[in-house]
């Protein structure tokens, strides 16, 4: 079984500044309700899909992450997960504890720009595989620094 991805969109995808990079997607794709969508980078599509693990939309995009951004990064229609309707721990973000339960065990690696050490600690107490949190600058989105980083987390293990 291949380690787990869990993606989310804003920050990591669609960055909240300009790219460093200085890449800007086509300004046909933002619409009103999703003005930014001109900040996705194509690239990061093949550059996911080149880690070898197995992609899953962490997101509040949720089912609209494969109508409108899949297509637009070139990937398939992905697993979505869902969040429980609990209130997290103080501290914890609400994503942790789904996202742990959706692992059930595997290794994964979660993809966001609201991790925090308090998540950290809590996965590596609750989660008894391997797991990498990696926090990604939302200003900047994924860099080619990132993707360093994920590609030594798609190897984290069955």
């Amino acid at each position: 079984m291949s380690t787990l991805i869990f993606l989310d969109v804003d920050g990591p995808l669609i960055p909240f500044g300009p790219r460093p990079d200085g890449h800007r997607g086509p300004p046909p794709h933002a619409t009103a309700d999703h003005p930014l969508l001109h900040r996705l980078n194509p690239a990061d599509g093949p550059r996911l899909l080149a880690l070898g693990a197995e992609l899953v939309w962490a997101t509040t995009w949720m089912r609209e992450a494969n109508e409108i951004i899949a297509p637009l990064l070139g990937l398939p229609q992905l697993p979505v997960a869902d969040w429980p309707d609990d209130e997290p721990p103080a501290g914890l973000h609400w994503k942790t504890a789904g996202l742990v339960a959706w692992a059930a065990g595997r290794s994964f690696t979660w993809i966001d720009d609201e991790i925090t050490d308090t998540d950290r600690r809590w996965v590596a107490a609750h989660h008894p595989g391997p797991a990498l949190l990696h926090r990604v600058d939302p200003r900047a989105g994924l860099t080619d620094a990132d993707f360093t980083v994920l590609r030594a987390g798609a190897r984290l293990g069955p």
